[in-house]
């Protein structure tokens, strides 16, 4: 039974989809005006995981991970660099697309931009304009947070606390916040009925998730930098708009810290992906980030990431292992309980998705393997095999190293031809279609197997 904790309750709770067996799920993405960090890789990486084992578990995942494509930072750097936002949010989320096929990030199944939703976010303020919790007022339009009545569902913060700390004498009260934001001279701006502006942050989420996952979802999650004021405000906007529970389960993932501090762009202690990833091979960034409870904070150096790439080494080493055994034969008759360490895995991820604890699973699991190496029987070997391989989906890490990666093909290969000669049809199918998964074709022939990739 999957445990989640939720940021709304505080508490960790037993996970129940609103319609199973599908699972809606927002992720809010990147600001597009420069390349992503590894603070940013933490955030999509955990998700990614999150959802990867949502889909193990059998949920049908839609997954939707917005880009806030016209912002005060995106008009800052453009303006910098003399390119018009679009052409400069354009080439950030090309960018971003590339980071995140290397970090082997599964694609959303929708990226809504902001400024192909302008009109969806124009009908939706003119709404809580019509029903009382919004204000037009010099060119820009309010939400009235007294009027939506609780506050701090999921920070806690007071309205006192909500104060913004610029004064602004348009808004009613110093705890409103901007819908729509009347523009400033020079700035990309769109028609609407209260003038010439462009969204708030805040309501571009709500109107982006809602329109793609419809008024109330099932997840939605973010770093816990954006507990406050996003999704504080999204829940009360949207809350206030439908009338109905926006989000049941709000997950947030710890932040990634250097010397103790939040990484972030605004302090300048930051790491591109890109730069990590010119020292690295992605699979170790992804490790080190996954070898840390998703809610825990975790601290960015060389010496972590060369112990992730050490962890790894060992982890693919087992697997190599275990191929080079399947396919060299010679097996023992000792027996390993893999569907122990199986349960032992699914127990840490169903305890509020907890990698550390599942990695320490397969540490335990390898050890095994390399102490019963020439003793193990083939069905024990196949098994831990098959096991370790879906791990490595749930995960996104590659155990079989590139550099040996037509090596370990040989290697399944040649165990797929002793199995087709035990007549065992069912384990010689599964590698067949487990290497098509990976696109690689094989052909059977009178003179051997051949394959390819496709």
């Amino acid at each position: 039974m999957l445990k989640v904790y939720n940021t709304l309750t505080r508490e960790l709770e037993e996970f129940r989809p609103i319609q199973p067996p599908d699972v809606k799920m927002y992720v809010c993405g990147p600001t597009v005006y420069d390349y992503c960090h590894v603070g940013h890789a933490r955030s999509y990486v955990c998700f990614d995981i999150i959802r990867r084992y949502l889909g193990y578990l059998g949920y049908r995942v839609i997954f939707v991970q917005n880009f806030t494509d016209v912002d005060d930072k995106i008009i800052a750097r453009a303006n910098e660099t003399g390119l018009e936002p679009a052409v400069l949010a354009d080439r950030f989320i090309a960018a971003f697309f590339e980071d995140m096929h290397k970090l082997n990030v599964k694609p959303a199944d929708f990226y809504p931009r902001v400024t192909e939703h302008i009109p969806d976010i124009i009908s939706v303020i003119n709404a809580l304009i019509a029903s009382g919790y919004a204000y037009h007022s010099n060119g820009s339009v309010y939400f009235r947070v007294r009027k939506a009545g609780v506050t701090g569902k999921l920070s806690g913060q007071s309205l006192e606390q909500m104060k913004t700390l610029e004064v602004n004498e348009d808004k009613e009260e110093p705890w409103d916040f901007a819908l729509w934001k009347r523009a400033k001279e020079g700035e990309i701006y769109w028609e609407s009925p209260w003038g010439n502006g462009r969204p708030g942050w805040h309501i571009e989420c709500s109107v982006m998730s809602m329109k793609y996952l419809g008024a109330g979802f099932d997840i939605h999650g973010g770093g816990m930098d954006l507990i406050f004021p996003h999704h504080e405000c999204e829940i009360m906007q949207s809350e206030a708009y439908t009338q109905r529970q926006f989000v049941k389960y709000w997950l947030h993932n710890g932040f990634l810290t250097i010397n103790k501090e939040k990484m972030s762009k605004s302090l300048g202690n930051f790491f591109t992906i890109r730069e990590v990833l010119a020292r690295y091979e992605p699979d170790v960034l992804r490790f080190f980030i996954a070898y840390a409870h998703y809610r825990s904070p975790i601290d960015f150096s060389d010496q972590a990431l060369e112990e992730a790439k050490s962890a790894l080494a060992r982890l693919r080493g087992g697997y190599a292992l275990l191929l080079e055994k399947l396919a060299k034969g010679g097996f023992g008759k000792d027996t390993l309980d893999v569907n122990r360490y199986k349960a032992s895995f699914i127990n840490a991820m169903n305890n509020d998705f907890n990698t550390r604890e599942a990695i320490a699973v397969l540490f335990s699991l390898i050890s095994d393997v390399y102490e019963k190496y020439n003793t193990l029987d083939l069905a024990s070997l196949t098994t831990a095999w098959h096991f370790l391989d879906e791990v490595s989906e749930i995960l996104g890490i590659r155990f079989e190293q590139k550099r040996h990666a037509d090596e370990i093909v040989e290697f399944v290969l040649q165990m797929r031809d002793e199995a087709r000669k035990r007549k065992d049809w069912a384990t010689a199918d599964r590698i067949r279609e487990r290497l098509r998964e990976m696109d690689i074709e094989i052909e059977d022939a009178q003179n051997g197997t051949k394959w390819k990739y496709v």
